[in-house]
């Protein structure tokens, strides 16, 4: 197999979605008959590839096609201040790219915010999205044992308004479960990726500010999710509690979920192994 490479595979396209134009950057590896998109987290500093990393190669050796889509507003892809729904707006952007590719079904990978746009697309284009794979995100609402926003958004929210090394380790301190896995080369390449795009930081917190409720809440509208669904939880998740999981369980017909113990809001690079086992399995499963 080719060795895998975020630079070698790294590719533009331009976009229309929302009214607007954009250009977004996009990871391509693999030419399987089948496609699986990645749609990553909404973290300072976060790339589908900082995102998906341990995750990619598993699927490129079952013969998958990989998409990781960095959405406006996050990495090399275009800046934007999103007044509206930011789940609907990466869905359009995920429409407006698989037009692009000519890509006319895939399977979508959606890591909390990226749960989020995957519901949201799925809701917008039943038809072309395969089956969802659903970790820490899929719709926005309330918990209902939890105090919203939660430790760990609060600690978002704060890095986003003074991005620091401080303020990047007190986040990641309540990102994971484990933190000895945090090295200080992981640090300085997160905080790294946020100083570079400096415009991507201050957008966000004007996106909070003209409108706070970024992501929507579609548990009323779940049901008409028809796709088979994984949906993968952290026990100990502090940005989106394991409630909001078992929300969508309830509320998605087509779902199955597993719980991972010790695990925080990072489930596919805590956990790598088991994970990519999994969504492997679940991929290959006939509908």
């Amino acid at each position: 197999m080719t060795p895998i490479s975020e630079a070698a595979s790294s590719r533009m396209a331009r976009v229309c979605a929302a009214g607007q134009e954009f250009q977004i950057h996009y990871n391509d590896l693999g030419e399987g008959p089948e496609t699986v998109v990645m749609l990553h987290g909404s973290g300072p500093g976060a790339t589908a590839w900082a995102n998906f990393n341990r995750n990619i190669e598993p699927l490129l050796e079952a013969g998958y096609r990989v998409i990781l889509m960095d959405c406006p507003g996050w990495g090399k892809s275009d800046p934007v201040v999103c007044t509206g729904s930011r789940s609907e707006l990466n869905a359009q952007v995920l429409a407006g790219l698989l037009d692009v590719l000519a890509l006319p079904r895939v399977h979508v990978i959606g890591n909390s915010m990226g749960g989020h746009s995957a519901v949201a697309f799925a809701l917008a284009n039943p038809a072309r999205v395969g089956k969802l794979v659903l970790m820490g995100g899929g719709t926005g609402g309330p918990s209902q044992s939890v105090p919203m926003p939660t430790e760990g958004i609060k600690l978002l929210q704060a890095l986003y308004r003074e991005p620091s090394i401080e303020n990047l380790k007190k986040m990641m301190a309540v990102f994971v479960f484990d933190t000895s896995s945090l090295t200080e080369a992981l640090f300085q390449a997160r905080l790294d990726n946020m100083l570079s795009r400096r415009d991507h930081l201050e957008n966000f917190v004007k996106s909070l500010a003209a409108n706070p409720r970024q992501f929507t809440d579609y548990g009323p509208r779940l049901g008409e999710v028809g796709a088979p669904t994984l949906i993968i939880w952290g026990r100990d998740d502090r940005f989106v509690p394991l409630d909001i999981g078992l929300r969508l369980l309830w509320g998605l017909p087509n779902a199955q979920m597993h719980i991972f113990n010790r695990c925080g809001h990072w489930a596919q690079w805590e956990h790598a192994a088991q994970f990519n086992r999994m969504v492997r399995d679940f991929l290959a499963e006939p509908v």
